[in-house]
């Protein structure tokens, strides 16, 4: 038997769920080989896994990792954790574009984002791959891009002129590989979709044996009514649907999660595919403009602009900020106001001087009220991020311990090394995955070891259809974590997010090691997959 490399003597968890075993993994090439104790490849070179845990390499259901890896495809924020596939796609995806669709995109970059030279996705996860990444990668068709090629940032239904063309384009895209429909419905012009738009995209999914994935229109007030329109649509386009991030947000919402888990569990008894990932985090992080109604965004940055520049539309959005709503997820509520939400404006803007604030401090400090301060700072950093403090650990722990639940990131990647360290970023960028091994296995044990590698690996492969990837068996690819069960953990906090996670001692990919003795090798031998091939 031909051998390329041997992890010796670990106890495997296959990614079945089950308990571990002492056994080699046997690697030819970019596949496995063998899997069992004492298997050979005794002149191939070793690494050393005794007392350690081996797994299938870690999948990230949810990265923004994009225009980081394009960046730096080191990913080390993500490596040092065992991420070996990363999936993008949430609301926004690298493709299709049309012009104005770049441009209007690109009016909101952050520095050091590239210029949109792809027009469709597949064309950037290629570019990705050729140019050298650490971590495989995939992506969903982002509904807002769909979205804007068909209604721009309008806030009305689509033709069906416009709706039947996006389906060709999206048809198109799910034939060149893409996993599906991934939509953010609470970020105009996403929450301009309604349920029979959707179900006319997710039909054109389901013909691919694609998949629906949803930041649901509500995760607070209309939390439940969300999860019944990402079933319906399931229901209605005949395809797997998942829950991203779930999540109740705001203390009056809390009691909700056990009933959206019932919910779940009655559409998947009914033989319906509904799944959800988590984050496994109490705070949760989008641009500060995401606290302001959807239909001040109607038109773009500049239309939000000129409204905020109106005394009588000031006004309104002010008042539409403090008071609860029917029909949009008023995150300043329900993060309990301006005590809930910290500042993580960019460290060489405007509004540099209030990173790591709340919003109170820096209203204080500016003398002023939260809700002005929140607009004054949006008007002199659009793409200003903040932390909301929405979420509570039990329901966390609901969420996390029903066995149709994986991991994501909800982040880009990170080095902790200059100029990433200069970031306001959330913790979850470097700790989601070793957070799980951690304190939800080790400290505060929710789940078994074998099942919580199970979460992280064959249960979102299987969902995502990546072929041949998840389990550690003959055949399938060469993706595999060596890790140590009694330290592996997150060091990041969110006062100081830009630390490793420990743990972690070797990381193969596609049969090549990126991660060695806890050191990264510098290989980069991620590729761009294919949903089903």
């Amino acid at each position: 038997m031909s051998t390329t490399l041997v992890i010796r003597g670990g106890t495997v968890h296959d990614g079945s769920g089950g308990p571990g075993r002492i056994a080699d993994v046997l690697v030819d090439g970019d596949r496995i080989v063998a899997v069992g104790p004492d298997a050979g490849g005794h002149d191939a070179p070793v690494l050393d896994a005794t007392g350690l845990a081996v797994a299938p390499g870690f999948v990230n259901v949810l990265s923004h990792a994009y225009f980081s890896l394009e960046r730096d495809g080191r990913g080390l924020s993500d490596l040092y954790q065992g991420v070996t596939t990363q999936v993008f796609g949430e609301g926004v995806s690298i493709g299709p574009f049309t012009p104005e669709v770049k441009a209007q995109l690109e009016h909101g970059f952050e520095p050091g984002d590239p210029p949109l030279v792809w027009d469709r996705l597949s064309e950037f996860l290629a570019h990705l791959e050729s140019k050298g990444v650490a971590q495989n990668v995939v992506s969903f068709v982002g509904a807002h891009n769909l979205r804007m090629i068909g209604a721009g940032s309008d806030d009305r239904p689509m033709t069906a002129a416009e709706l039947d063309h996006v389906r060709g384009i999206l048809d198109e895209e799910m034939a060149d590989g893409a996993l599906g429909l991934g939509s953010a419905l609470i970020y105009p012009p996403g929450c301009f979709a309604s349920t029979d738009e959707l179900v006319a995209l997710c039909e054109v999914v389901a013909r691919h044996d694609g998949m629906y994935i949803s930041h649901m229109r509500s995760e607070g007030d209309h939390f439940l009514d969300a999860v019944d329109e990402l079933i319906e649509i399931g229901r209605r386009a005949g395809l797997h649907a998942e829950i991203y991030h779930l999540k109740a947000a705001g203390r009056h919402n809390w009691p909700k999660m056990t009933r959206a888990v019932e919910r779940v569990e009655a559409a998947r008894a009914a033989g319906q595919p509904v799944t959800a990932d988590v984050y496994p985090y109490l705070a949760g992080q989008t641009q500060l403009a995401s606290a302001i109604p959807p239909d001040f965004h109607d038109g773009g940055y500049e239309a939000l602009a000129a409204r905020l520049a109106d005394p009588a539309q000031r006004a309104r959005i002010r008042e539409g900020v403090e008071s609860p709503s029917e029909r949009w997820e008023n995150l300043y509520l329900a993060s309990g106001g301006a005590d809930g939400v910290m500042l993580l404006p960019d460290p060489k803007g405007p509004a540099a001087r209030y990173r790591g604030l709340s919003l109170r401090q820096a209203a204080e400090e500016h003398g002023t009220d939260p809700v002005e301060m929140l607009l004054k700072l949006v008007e002199q950093e659009p793409a200003l991020h903040a932390m909301y403090f929405m979420m509570d650990e039990e329901v966390l722990r609901t969420a996390l311990r029903n066995p149709w639940v994986s991991v994501c990131s909800d982040s880009p990647t990170y080095a902790a090394e200059p100029p990433d360290t200069d970031a306001p970023i959330h913790p979850r960028a470097y700790g989601s995955f070793a957070r799980i091994l951690g304190r939800y296995v080790r400290e505060q044990p929710l789940l078994t070891l074998g099942e919580a590698v199970r979460r992280m690996t064959s249960l979102p492969a299987g969902n995502l259809g990546l072929r041949d990837r998840g389990v550690l068996a003959p055949g399938n690819f060469a993706d595999i974590v060596v890790f140590d069960p009694a330290t592996v953990g997150d060091l990041a906090t969110y006062e100081n997010p830009h630390q490793y996670a420990r743990g972690m001692r070797h990381v193969v990919v596609n049969g090549k090691t990126a991660l060695a003795d806890g050191v990264p090798t510098g290989l980069l031998s991620g590729r761009a997959l294919r949903r089903g091939r």
